[in-house]
C-alpha cells in the first residue's frame, strides 16, 4: 500500500472540505482526528506499507510523482504530524469568525510541508515549496489583528516568491543536464558539472533557502510576518515550513554542488555566520516576548544553515538534529506565549512579574524549555548546537568562535526573558493551566530531556541517510 500519498491526499481532501464547506469538529474531535495520519506514517514504516510510490505524470519531460520516505524525510514527516495536535489545541476554531476556512489552510500547508518532505522528484518539490506559502498568506490577510497587515503580507510573499525563482533556475540548469527531474539524475547532473557552474547553481539554491530560512540580508519578511500571524500560524511557519528550506539545503543543494559550495561557498557561511549575531543582538533589544522569539528563531536556523555549508558529517548531522530540537521548542515556547498572552491580554515581559508565585508549574515548564533553547548539557539544544559548533570548528575556528555567539547570548535573553516575567517583584493574576496546557508543555519539556539525554533516538534513523548523501556528494 503506498502510503506517503495517502496521507497527503487525506490533507489535501481535508482542507478542501474544511475551506468550502462549513462545520467545525470540536477540539478533542479535531485532536482524535490529527491520530489518523500519525496511524497512516507508523503503517508506513511496517511491511504491510510501502515508503516508496512512482508513477508517470509527464513522461516526456521527466517529471513523476515520486515519493520515497527515508531516514531523514521520515523524522520531518513525524514533526509535522506531532505539531498539528499543538496547532488544534492552540486555536479556537469555534471562536473565529470563519474558523472553518483557517482549519482548512491549515489542512492544505500542511499536505504542501508533506509532500516536500517526501517527494523525490525536483519539480514536485518545487511545487510543493511554493503552495505551502499560500497558506500563510491567507491566515494572516483574513485573521490578523494587526492594521498594517496588507503591507505584511505583500512584502511576505514578494521576498518569498523573489527567493523560489532563484531556486527554479537552479532546477532548470540541472535539469538541462540531467533531461529529468528526478533527484537521483540531478544530483548526478550537478556533481559532473565544472565547479564554476557548480557555484552559480548553487547561489540560487542559496538564495531560495536563505529567504525562507531567513538568513541575514534575506531575513526582512521574518519578524513582521511573526508579528502579524495568528498563533497557529506562528507555530507551523516556526517549527515545520521553515524547515523545508533547511531540508532543501541538505537534500538538493549539498549532494549536487559540493566542489562548488567548497571553492566559492564560504561567502554563504559568512552570511550565516552573520546572521546569527545580528538576531542575536535584535532579541536582546526586543521588550515583546513574541519578537524575542521570532529573532531568536533566526539566530537558532542561522548557526543550522552555517553547520550545513562546513561541508563535514558532523556539521549536517548537528543541522538535522537541531531542526528537530527547534521545532519542538519553537512550537512549544510560541505555546508558552500563547498562554500567557490569553491570560494577560498582552506580550510585554517587562509589565509582567511574580508569575511564578501563583503559577509555579507553568513557570518551572518555561524554565525547562529556556534550558533547551540555551543549550543546557543534557537537552535536546545541546546535543544539535554542539555537533554544529564542531562541524563549524573543522570548516574554520573562526566560524564556530563567531557562531557559538548564539549560546552566550542566547542564555543572554532568554534567561532575562525568564527573570522579568515569573521572578519579578509584582505579583500578579495568572490563572491555572488547563489539563490541554499541561499536556503539551509537559510532552515538549519531555521530549527536550529524553533527546538530549539520549539523541541517538533519532540520530540511528538519520544518520545512515545523513552519511549516505554526504557520500553521494563527496562523489
Amino acid at each position: 500500500m503506498a502510503i506517503l500519498p495517502l496521507i497527503i491526499l487525506f490533507f489535501l481532501l481535508a482542507g478542501l472540505r474544511w475551506t468550502i464547506f462549513k462545520g467545525v469538529l470540536t477540539k478533542k474531535g479535531l485532536i482524535l482526528f490529527s491520530l489518523v495520519p500519525l496511524a497512516l506514517f507508523g503503517i508506513s514504516l511496517t511491511p504491510f506499507g510501502s515508503a516508496t510510490f512512482y508513477k508517470e505524470w509527464i513522461g516526456p519531460l521527466g517529471i513523476n510523482l515520486s515519493f520515497s520516505q527515508d531516514g531523514l524525510s521520515a523524522i520531518m514527516v513525524l514533526l509535522a504530524l506531532l505539531t498539528l495536535p499543538v496547532v488544534f489545541i492552540t486555536a479556537e476554531f469555534d471562536k473565529i469568525k470563519n474558523g472553518q476556512r483557517m482549519l482548512g489552510l491549515i489542512m492544505l500547508m500542511m499536505a504542501a510541508m508533506l509532500g516536500a518532505f517526501t517527494t523525490t522528484n525536483a519539480l514536485l518539490f518545487y511545487i510543493f515549496y511554493e503552495v505551502a506559502l499560500l497558506p500563510i498568506y491567507f491566515m494572516i490577510l483574513w485573521w490578523s489583528e494587526n492594521p498594517d497587515k496588507s503591507k505584511i503580507t505583500l512584502r511576505f510573499f514578494i521576498y518569498t516568491l523573489f527567493g523560489s525563482l532563484f531556486m527554479l533556475l537552479s532546477l532548470l540548469k540541472l535539469y538541462s543536464h540531467a533531461g529529468t527531474f528526478d533527484a537521483e539524475a540531478m544530483i548526478a547532473a550537478g556533481r559532473a558539472l565544472p565547479a564554476t557552474d557548480q557555484a552559480w547553481v548553487f547561489a540560487g539554491f542559496f538564495i531560495a533557502f536563505a529567504v525562507k530560512i531567513p538568513v541575514f540580508p534575506f531575513h526582512g519578511w521574518q519578524p513582521s510576518t511573526y508579528d502579524a500571524a495568528p498563533t497557529p500560524a506562528v507555530i507551523l511557519l516556526a517549527a515545520v515550513m521553515l524547515k523545508m528550506a533547511s531540508y532543501g539545503m541538505i537534500r538538493w543543494a549539498v549532494p549536487s554542488c559540493m566542489e562548488g559550495i567548497e571553492q566559492y561557498g564560504s561567502w554563504a557561511i559568512w552570511l550565516s555566520v552573520i546572521s546569527v549575531i545580528y538576531a542575536s543582538l535584535m532579541a536582546l533589544a526586543q521588550t515583546r516576548f513574541k519578537m524575542l522569539l521570532a529573532w531568536s528563531s533566526i539566530a537558532h536556523l542561522g548557526l543550522m544553515t552555517a553547520g550545513i555549508l562546513s561541508l563535514n558529517i558532523q556539521g549536517i548531522q548537528g543541522a538535522a538534529f537541531e531542526m528537530l530540537s527547534h521545532a519542538i521548542l519553537s512550537a512549544a515556547l510560541f505555546y508558552v506565549y500563547h498562554i500567557t498572552v490569553k491570560r494577560t491580554g498582552h506580550d510585554r515581559f517587562k509589565e509582567m512579574g511574580g508569575i511564578r508565585a501563583v503559577n509555579p508549574l507553568f513557570a518551572f515548564l518555561f524554565f525547562a524549555l529556556v534550558m533547551g533553547s540555551v543549550a543546557l548539557p543534557l537537552t535536546s539544544g545541546f546535543v544539535g548546537e554542539f555537533l554544529l559548533l564542531v562541524g563549524l570548528y573543522q570548516a574554520g575556528a573562526w566560524y564556530a568562535i563567531l557562531g557559538g555567539l548564539t549560546v552566550v547570548l542566547g542564555a543572554v535573553y532568554m534567561l532575562r526573558a525568564f527573570q522579568v516575567m515569573m521572578l519579578g517583584k509584582e505579583s500578579m493574576k495568572f490563572d491555572s493551566l488547563t489539563n490541554s496546557e499541561k499536556w503539551v508543555l509537559a510532552v515538549c519539556v519531555a521530549a527536550v530531556v529524553v533527546l538530549g539525554i539520549y539523541p541517538d533516538l533519532v540520530m540511528m534513523h538519520m544518520g545512515p541517510t545523513l552519511q549516505n548523501l554526504f557520500s553521494v556528494a563527496k562523489g
